[in-house]
Protein backbone atom coordinates (compact mmCIF):
# COMPACT_ATOMS: atom_id res chain seq x y z
CA UNK A 1 0.00 0.00 0.00
CA UNK A 2 1.21 3.63 -0.96
CA UNK A 3 -0.27 6.54 1.60
CA UNK A 4 -0.90 9.45 0.51
CA UNK A 5 1.87 12.37 1.83
CA UNK A 6 0.03 15.05 4.06
CA UNK A 7 2.22 17.55 5.97
CA UNK A 8 0.88 15.53 9.48
CA UNK A 9 2.09 12.09 7.99
CA UNK A 10 5.67 13.51 6.95
CA UNK A 11 6.24 15.01 10.59
CA UNK A 12 5.13 11.63 11.59
CA UNK A 13 8.14 9.87 9.80
CA UNK A 14 10.63 12.52 10.72
CA UNK A 15 10.04 11.52 14.46
CA UNK A 16 10.32 7.99 13.73
CA UNK A 17 13.19 8.42 11.87
CA UNK A 18 14.65 9.77 15.22
CA UNK A 19 12.56 8.83 18.29
CA UNK A 20 10.78 5.82 16.72
CA UNK A 21 11.36 1.98 16.68
CA UNK A 22 10.39 -0.77 14.43
CA UNK A 23 10.29 -3.80 16.08
CA UNK A 24 11.43 -6.47 14.28
CA UNK A 25 8.12 -8.44 13.89
CA UNK A 26 7.27 -6.21 10.56
CA UNK A 27 4.37 -4.88 12.14
CA UNK A 28 4.72 -3.28 14.95
CA UNK A 29 5.96 0.95 15.69
CA UNK A 30 6.67 2.56 18.74
CA UNK A 31 7.49 6.27 20.18
CA UNK A 32 9.48 6.87 23.13
CA UNK A 33 9.80 10.85 24.49
CA UNK A 34 10.55 12.29 28.08
CA UNK A 35 8.00 15.00 26.42
CA UNK A 36 4.40 13.91 26.58
CA UNK A 37 3.07 16.53 24.52
CA UNK A 38 5.25 15.33 21.76
CA UNK A 39 3.85 11.75 22.16
CA UNK A 40 0.48 13.11 22.26
CA UNK A 41 1.08 14.97 18.75
CA UNK A 42 2.57 11.99 16.50
CA UNK A 43 -0.42 10.27 18.07
CA UNK A 44 -2.60 12.86 16.39
CA UNK A 45 -1.03 12.95 13.30
CA UNK A 46 -1.45 9.41 11.60
CA UNK A 47 -4.70 9.25 13.77
CA UNK A 48 -3.45 6.49 16.23
CA UNK A 49 -5.90 5.68 19.07
CA UNK A 50 -3.74 3.56 21.25
CA UNK A 51 -3.01 4.89 24.30
CA UNK A 52 0.53 6.53 25.60
CA UNK A 53 2.08 4.43 28.82
CA UNK A 54 5.10 5.09 31.13
CA UNK A 55 8.03 3.60 30.36
CA UNK A 56 9.41 0.94 32.34
CA UNK A 57 12.13 2.86 34.75
CA UNK A 58 15.78 2.60 33.78
CA UNK A 59 14.87 1.60 29.98
CA UNK A 60 15.18 4.52 28.20
CA UNK A 61 16.36 7.50 30.01
CA UNK A 62 17.09 8.44 33.65
CA UNK A 63 14.31 11.20 33.39
CA UNK A 64 10.51 10.08 33.40
CA UNK A 65 9.53 9.12 29.70
CA UNK A 66 6.56 7.68 27.92
CA UNK A 67 6.08 5.55 25.10
CA UNK A 68 2.97 5.07 22.14
CA UNK A 69 3.25 1.45 20.28
CA UNK A 70 0.82 0.28 17.55
CA UNK A 71 0.93 -2.07 15.30
CA UNK A 72 -0.01 -1.74 11.41
CA UNK A 73 1.66 -3.88 8.76
CA UNK A 74 0.95 -2.20 6.03
CA UNK A 75 2.00 0.78 7.31
CA UNK A 76 5.43 -0.59 8.24
CA UNK A 77 5.83 -1.92 4.77
CA UNK A 78 5.68 1.31 3.68
CA UNK A 79 7.73 2.85 6.17
CA UNK A 80 10.60 0.29 4.72
CA UNK A 81 9.71 1.44 1.06
CA UNK A 82 10.93 4.95 2.29
CA UNK A 83 14.12 3.85 4.00
CA UNK A 84 13.14 3.00 7.75
CA UNK A 85 13.75 -0.33 9.16
CA UNK A 86 14.53 -1.89 12.47
CA UNK A 87 17.62 -1.39 14.00
CA UNK A 88 18.04 1.86 12.28
CA UNK A 89 20.10 4.30 15.08
CA UNK A 90 23.00 3.42 12.83
CA UNK A 91 21.64 2.31 9.36
CA UNK A 92 19.38 4.97 8.75
CA UNK A 93 20.52 6.58 5.60
CA UNK A 94 18.53 8.60 2.69
CA UNK A 95 15.11 8.51 3.16
CA UNK A 96 12.22 8.56 0.09
CA UNK A 97 10.84 12.49 1.47
CA UNK A 98 9.06 14.54 -1.29
CA UNK A 99 10.84 17.88 -1.70
CA UNK A 100 7.35 19.87 -1.17
CA UNK A 101 7.14 17.74 2.18
CA UNK A 102 10.97 18.30 3.62
CA UNK A 103 10.12 21.60 5.81
CA UNK A 104 7.49 18.90 8.10
CA UNK A 105 9.76 16.15 7.51
CA UNK A 106 12.62 18.34 9.12
CA UNK A 107 10.36 19.71 11.81
CA UNK A 108 9.95 15.99 13.54
CA UNK A 109 13.39 15.49 12.80
CA UNK A 110 14.26 18.57 14.64
CA UNK A 111 11.61 17.67 17.67
CA UNK A 112 12.85 14.55 18.25
CA UNK A 113 16.89 14.52 17.87
CA UNK A 114 17.85 18.81 17.45
CA UNK A 115 17.59 21.63 19.06
CA UNK A 116 17.10 25.05 19.02
CA UNK A 117 18.61 27.35 21.05
CA UNK A 118 19.79 31.05 21.82
CA UNK A 119 22.00 32.71 24.15
CA UNK A 120 23.14 36.48 24.70
CA UNK A 121 26.87 36.75 23.52
CA UNK A 122 29.13 39.25 25.74
CA UNK A 123 32.71 38.83 25.14
CA UNK A 124 32.81 42.36 23.61
CA UNK A 125 31.73 43.94 27.14
CA UNK A 126 35.30 45.47 28.48
CA UNK A 127 36.92 48.58 28.75
CA UNK A 128 33.34 50.45 28.90
CA UNK A 129 32.20 48.90 25.33
CA UNK A 130 28.52 47.37 26.12
CA UNK A 131 28.41 45.48 22.49
CA UNK A 132 26.23 41.90 22.60
CA UNK A 133 25.09 39.37 19.90
CA UNK A 134 22.26 37.24 20.15
CA UNK A 135 23.22 33.98 18.74
CA UNK A 136 21.00 31.31 17.59
CA UNK A 137 21.77 27.66 16.74
CA UNK A 138 19.61 25.32 14.89
CA UNK A 139 21.02 21.73 15.61
CA UNK A 140 20.20 18.24 14.05
CA UNK A 141 21.55 14.88 15.58
CA UNK A 142 22.65 11.17 14.20
CA UNK A 143 24.64 8.61 14.85
CA UNK A 144 24.55 7.74 11.23
CA UNK A 145 27.06 9.94 8.86
CA UNK A 146 24.95 9.15 5.96
CA UNK A 147 21.85 10.26 6.81
CA UNK A 148 23.49 13.12 8.52
CA UNK A 149 24.61 14.13 5.34
CA UNK A 150 21.35 13.72 3.49
CA UNK A 151 19.87 16.50 5.40
CA UNK A 152 22.56 18.55 4.93
CA UNK A 153 22.19 17.80 0.74
CA UNK A 154 19.11 18.64 1.02
CA UNK A 155 19.11 21.69 2.60
CA UNK A 156 22.08 22.87 0.34
CA UNK A 157 19.47 21.89 -2.33
CA UNK A 158 16.21 23.47 -1.13
CA UNK A 159 17.53 26.50 0.95
CA UNK A 160 21.17 27.10 -0.44
CA UNK A 161 22.40 26.18 3.26
CA UNK A 162 25.53 23.87 4.61
CA UNK A 163 25.82 24.64 8.29
CA UNK A 164 28.72 23.00 9.41
CA UNK A 165 28.83 19.15 10.04
CA UNK A 166 31.09 17.36 12.97
CA UNK A 167 31.31 14.55 15.42
CA UNK A 168 32.52 13.77 19.08
CA UNK A 169 32.73 10.99 20.99
CA UNK A 170 32.42 10.20 24.61
CA UNK A 171 33.66 7.52 26.97
CA UNK A 172 30.50 5.61 26.90
CA UNK A 173 29.34 6.13 23.79
CA UNK A 174 30.50 2.91 20.52
CA UNK A 175 30.25 5.16 17.55
CA UNK A 176 30.16 8.95 16.93
CA UNK A 177 27.41 11.25 17.40
CA UNK A 178 27.41 13.12 14.02
CA UNK A 179 25.99 16.97 14.81
CA UNK A 180 24.43 19.47 11.11
CA UNK A 181 24.60 23.25 13.20
CA UNK A 182 23.44 25.99 11.67
CA UNK A 183 24.08 29.27 13.04
CA UNK A 184 21.67 32.34 13.24
CA UNK A 185 21.81 33.43 9.18
CA UNK A 186 21.42 30.04 8.36
CA UNK A 187 18.39 29.33 10.82
CA UNK A 188 16.31 32.16 10.03
CA UNK A 189 15.85 30.44 6.65
CA UNK A 190 15.07 27.01 7.93
CA UNK A 191 12.95 28.67 11.06
CA UNK A 192 10.28 30.04 8.97
CA UNK A 193 10.43 27.04 6.60
CA UNK A 194 9.82 24.39 9.31
CA UNK A 195 7.12 26.32 11.23
CA UNK A 196 5.42 27.71 8.55
CA UNK A 197 2.04 28.09 9.92
CA UNK A 198 0.82 28.45 13.41
CA UNK A 199 -1.19 25.22 12.85
CA UNK A 200 1.71 23.16 12.55
CA UNK A 201 2.30 19.93 14.71
CA UNK A 202 5.31 20.36 16.62
CA UNK A 203 7.03 20.53 19.86
CA UNK A 204 5.57 23.54 21.70
CA UNK A 205 8.63 24.26 23.34
CA UNK A 206 11.03 24.18 20.59
CA UNK A 207 8.63 26.42 18.45
CA UNK A 208 8.43 29.32 21.55
CA UNK A 209 12.55 29.36 21.12
CA UNK A 210 12.16 30.47 17.67
CA UNK A 211 9.07 32.18 18.22
CA UNK A 212 11.08 34.66 20.81
CA UNK A 213 13.93 35.49 18.40
CA UNK A 214 11.86 36.55 15.59
CA UNK A 215 9.83 38.43 17.71
CA UNK A 216 13.09 40.12 19.02
CA UNK A 217 14.40 40.49 15.00
CA UNK A 218 11.00 42.11 14.25
CA UNK A 219 10.99 44.53 17.17
CA UNK A 220 14.73 45.67 16.71
CA UNK A 221 14.02 46.04 12.71
CA UNK A 222 11.01 48.46 13.51
CA UNK A 223 13.09 50.23 15.41
CA UNK A 224 15.50 51.18 12.49
CA UNK A 225 18.73 49.59 14.23
CA UNK A 226 19.94 46.14 11.80
CA UNK A 227 20.69 43.57 13.78
CA UNK A 228 24.53 41.99 13.85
Amino acid sequence: MTYRWTSNLAYAVGLIATDGCLSKDGRHISLTSTDMQLLETFRDCPGIKNSITMNPAGSFAKKKCYKIQFGNVEFYAWLNSIGLSPKKTHTIKELDIPDIFFPDFLRGHLDGDGSVFTYTDRYMQYKGKQYTYERLYTVFISTSPEHIKWIRSTLTKLLKIKGGLSYFTGKNRTVPLWSLRFAKNDSLKILPWIYYDPSVPCLERKRAVANKYFKAIFQTLLSGVVPL
